[in-house]
């Protein structure tokens, strides 16, 4: 049976395998399109200036930051951690890794989700640009209609990402006033 962590490993691992073979799937559709105009750069440039690209993984960083940052005070107090993947031994409500190790850690995740979402957004500016090759009377309704999706999905994947570091931040923080610890 498998361990939580390696459940959680594997999750991510799908979660960055899905998008690579639809990336790679879809390669063979553009490279059948490049002299219709498409190209490997256009999208890839498009993808990199997209802020749809990068703000997820930001907003996910700065409320898990928020979390560790503000649970400190109570590991230095002897408090156990209650998120598995910031302990030492990988089971919840145990001693938490080093603040370095939880700072490593926070950033790795950040790298993962920009490379997750950079996927999903480069299949989405293929899919617009087939589109918009198939059906170009309608440009400006299939461009409206990719940014629609990537900011609906950016916004959900910020949201889960971050909601539950951002309530616990508040929590720590109010806890840390109402028992007069200083950081």
């Amino acid at each position: 049976m498998l361990s939580q962590q390696q459940s959680v490993a594997r999750i991510r691992w799908t979660m960055m395998l899905v998008p690579a073979l639809l990336l790679a799937s879809a390669t063979t559709t553009l490279a059948q399109e490049v002299d219709n105009g498409l190209s490997l750069g256009a999208i890839s440039k498009r993808v990199a200036i997209d802020p749809t690209t990068y703000a997820p993984a930001i907003i996910a960083y700065k409320a898990t930051r928020m979390d560790w940052d503000t649970s400190q005070p109570f590991f230095n107090r002897g408090a156990n951690e209650m998120n598995a993947r910031f302990t030492i031994s990988g089971l919840s409500n145990d001693v938490p890794i080093s603040y370095e190790a939880g700072n490593r850690k926070i950033l790795a995740d950040a790298l993962v989700n920009v490379g997750t979402s950079a996927a999903y957004n480069f299949a989405s500016r293929l899919t617009e640009s087939l589109l918009e090759q198939k059906y170009p009377q309608h440009r400006k309704l299939i461009h409206g209609l990719g940014w629609a999706e990537r900011i609906s999905l950016g916004s959900l994947l910020a949201y889960k990402l971050s909601h539950q570091h951002f309530e616990q931040a508040q929590l720590n923080q109010y806890w840390s006033q109402q028992l007069g610890f200083t950081r």
